[in-house]
């Protein structure tokens, strides 16, 4: 079966071109963006509002609790399930997003790492929380070496996640690289294209959606995940401009100041996008905005 991926940096358009699509070949979108996969976010995450999500099927948007910690492992579960309810229907699947992570592993495969108890997270975390990330990597590098050399002593999210792997299994991560999990589509019978705006035109989209945002509701929004006080180290809990808002709720600084630090962190957040595909997806077609609806149909007509 044929399908549609659409990639490209944050605020990009991606969306509203993939309820397009669909609308006029009777898709179905499947959600390929780490962030709106969670319920407690659909205003910070710019998720299709509820009348969009009505005019066409939407998959995987708001289904996970803000408690969890989703992979990429349970993605590719999810995503399988969707992909064969397209199937079933006989409704084109247009997956839509920009992580990655996620689009590698619908393309490429996955590593298989096992699930790691809760127990061993649970004393990770809070050793970082106790003493830094430094502590954590110098664990790491008694038990694996050549992963403490990737990785930079104060990333806290991947020595965590390195030390956590090594703990619970026994191996270094960079082992479980070896062991895969088949890719869900043929790149061969897919289209792939990662949209890609003018820079410059790209951060006033970014700036005028959050402003958006803002005036939406972001503001409760965040403040009612403030209130459950979750694990900081929670992908929830870094979505963009979830920790300068939270620093906003807390008195630290104005929201004005809050909203500037956001939106200088959504453009670099961007540029990364735009690096990481050219390096890790290098095969998908780079295409503006304006040309991105019928390059997809011209592609179909194949």
């Amino acid at each position: 079966m044929r399908a549609v991926l659409i990639a490209g940096p944050t605020a990009s358009g991606k969306s509203a071109l993939a309820l397009d699509v669909a609308e006029e070949l009777d898709g179905i979108i499947i959600n390929a963006d780490s962030m709106q996969i969670y319920s407690d976010l659909r205003i910070i995450t710019a998720r299709p509002s509820p009348a969009e999500e009505a005019r066409v099927p939407h998959r995987l948007y708001g289904h996970v609790d803000a408690a969890l910690s989703y992979s990429v492992g349970r993605y590719l579960g999810d995503a399988a399930d969707s992909f064969a309810r397209a199937e079933r229907h006989g409704k084109l699947p247009i997956f839509v997003g920009g992580t990655g992570l996620y689009f590698k592993a619908l393309t490429h495969g996955l590593a298989l790492i096992p699930p790691i108890p809760g127990s061993v997270r649970k004393e990770v975390r809070e050793r970082l929380a106790a003493k830094g990330p430094e502590a954590l990597h110098a664990q790491l590098a008694k038990l694996d070496s050549a992963g403490a050399e990737r990785l930079r002593p104060t990333d806290r999210q991947r020595v965590a996640r390195a030390l956590e792997v090594v703990l619970a299994t026994g191996r270094p991560l960079a082992d479980w690289h070896h062991q895969e999990v088949a890719p869900l589509l043929d790149p061969a019978r897919v289209v792939k294209l990662f949209i890609s705006p003018l820079r410059d035109e790209l951060y006033k989209r970014i700036d005028a959606r959050f402003d958006a945002m803002l005036e939406a509701g972001a503001l409760t929004e965040v403040s009612r995940l403030a209130a459950r006080h979750l694990d900081p180290l929670l992908p929830v809990m870094k979505a963009h401009g979830v920790p300068w808002l939270i620093s906003h709720l807390a008195g630290m600084m104005t929201l004005a100041e809050a909203a500037k630090r956001a939106k200088l962190d959504v453009h670099h957040y961007a540029k990364r996008q735009f690096t990481w595909f050219r390096h890790q997806l290098a095969d998908w077609t780079r295409v503006s905005p304006a040309n991105a609806r019928d390059q997809i149909l011209r592609a179909l007509e194949r």
